[in-house]
Parts: C-alpha cells; structure tokens; sequence
C-alpha cells in the first residue's frame, strides 16, 4: 500500500554554487559520508549530489513532513545496491517517523542529467 509520494527537481548549478561556496561545510549538513564519498569519487560530483539533495527533498515529502523539526537532512541517506539501484536508509528522526506512519520501507528513484537531478520517492506499507 502506497501511504505517501513525494517528487522533487533541482537544478544541478544550484547545488554546484553551494558547493563551491559553503564547501565541506555543506556537504556534512546534508549528507552522510558515504554519501559525501561516493559523490566527490564522480568525475562531476554535482550531478551526483543534486540526485540525493532532490532525494532528500522527495523522501520528506512523501512522508508528509518537508525538511525540519521533524526529519533532517542526515536523518535519511541514499546508498546503493551491488546492481545499482538506489536505496533509502533512515537514522533517528527518520526510523522513528516511519514506524509511526505504520510504514515498512521508502522506495527510491534517481535521475540526473547535466543541468537537472530529479527523484521521486514512495512510503510504503507491505
């Protein structure tokens, strides 16, 4: 059962401009390390880190709440299986939002090209 949906786009020079003037600092606001390592591994990181901004952005969404009090940026975090495929792994505020939306998991599609990142995310119930 499909409990919430969320979709967001960004632009990849937003992302590239934040990076090139907050940095590091930036970078461990939102994401975790290893995100943050397999991004700058990417001969252009950007369009990397713009999927996993957008990512973030469409996971709040489909659990209803947007980014702040009541999921953070480092509450979620993007890997990816041995295949590829994106998957959602959530810490502290995020487990304990899924639990109480009586949720089982947060399904994950990326997309990026050199101007645009998108992602859509599902909260579902098995």
């Amino acid at each position: 059962m499909i409990l919430g949906v969320g979709i967001d786009l960004i632009e990849v020079d937003r992302i590239r401009s934040s990076l090139a003037r907050f940095g590091q600092r930036f970078l461990n606001r939102i994401l975790h390390p290893y995100e943050i390592e397999y991004c700058l591994s990417q001969r252009d990181p950007a369009p990397f880190l713009a999927a996993r901004f957008a990512a973030k952005e469409a996971i709040s969404k489909a659990f209803g709440t947007g980014i702040g009090a009541q999921l953070g940026w480092l509450d979620m975090e993007v890997r990816h299986r041995d295949s590829g495929e994106p998957f959602v792994l959530l810490h502290g505020k995020g487990v304990t939002l899924l639990a109480r939306r009586e949720a089982t998991a947060v399904l994950l599609s990326l997309s990026h090209t050199r101007q645009h990142a998108t992602a859509v995310a599902l909260l579902i119930r098995v």
